[in-house]
């Protein structure tokens, strides 16, 4: 399991809070909307918890939040009060979750200004009695703006998972993602090609619709991993819209082990970057 790592109080973490009851923050990212990114994190996550960590998600798209619909939560329900303004996360697939989409009626707007969705976002982090985490998934929403801003600056983030398609258009976003994370000294993780091969269900043709070596090609350009390639599949969408995702799903199926071997690449760098926060001492006879 993920050991507690020390906060070094280095002056681009002065101000940064450090989230009770959670150990590592991933991000899941991506430069634009369309690619996938809501499905991979919900399925990463899940796939975590697969591994044997304590795993807990936090949809951070305050405009358009989705976690609710694709972990099967239904329609008006609501956290429970721990505390003084404290919410006890929803208990989903395994997982600890928490959401806009649990606070309000979705269908409505949220007509709000930039500060106040980066506002709503640190207090649905921080007010969250998440229970002993070994790692908190945050759903990012698409781009580079406050939202964003606000968890570089106000978070301790151990990584980030950036998601694309092998389009030319994705990859020119996904760029502008991993150039925001560096700048704010916050490690890429890797890349996660998705929709990179459609196979027919029909006739078994495979076509590379949204062309091919995307994620290969940024992830060389970056000194980055590529965590792994995910198919264009219909049951992919058919089981996050759902409310059972493919990890949960289908648990023994390939696109499930793809999930899996990325949850522990992503386990292995955190925990490599815990072993090299500082010495370790040892005592023998």
């Amino acid at each position: 399991m993920f050991a507690q790592p020390n906060r070094r109080d280095t002056h681009q973490h002065k101000e940064r809070v450090v989230i009770e009851g959670v150990k590592h923050i991933v991000a899941v990212a991506s430069g634009k909307g369309g690619v996938g990114k809501s499905t991979v994190a919900v399925n990463l996550a899940l796939a975590m918890a697969a591994e044997g960590y304590r795993t807990g998600i936090l949809d951070a798209d305050i405009y358009g939040p989705s976690q609710a619909q694709m972990l099967g939560v239904a329609e008006g329900v609501r956290p429970q009060q721990a505390g003084e303004n404290r919410f006890t996360p929803l208990e989903a697939h395994g997982l600890q979750a928490m959401s806009m989409a649990f606070m309000v009626d979705t269908r409505e707007p949220m007509v709000w200004r930039g500060p106040m969705v980066a506002g709503a976002f640190q207090q649905l982090l921080t007010q969250t009695a998440w229970d002993n985490l070994d790692v908190l998934f945050i759903d990012m929403p698409p781009g580079t703006g406050d939202i964003q801003l606000t968890l570089a600056q106000k978070v301790p983030v151990d990584g980030a998972v950036i998601v694309t398609t092998p389009q030319d258009i994705a990859l020119l976003d996904a760029r502008k993602g991993i150039e925001m994370f560096r700048k704010v000294n916050v490690p890429v993780l890797g890349v996660v090609e998705n929709m990179s091969l459609h196979v027919c269900t029909q006739c078994g043709h495979a076509e590379p619709i949204f062309g091919e070596g995307g994620g290969e090609r940024i992830s060389a350009e970056y000194e980055t991993r590529l965590l792994g390639r995910l198919p264009l599949a219909l049951s992919i969408r058919e089981q996050v819209d759902g409310g059972r995702p493919t990890v949960v799903a289908d648990p023994d199926g390939d696109v499930t082990a793809t999930f899996r071997a990325m949850a522990r690449q992503i386990a292995e760098q955190v925990e490599g970057q815990q072993a090299d926060d500082g010495p370790s001492i040892s005592f023998s006879d």
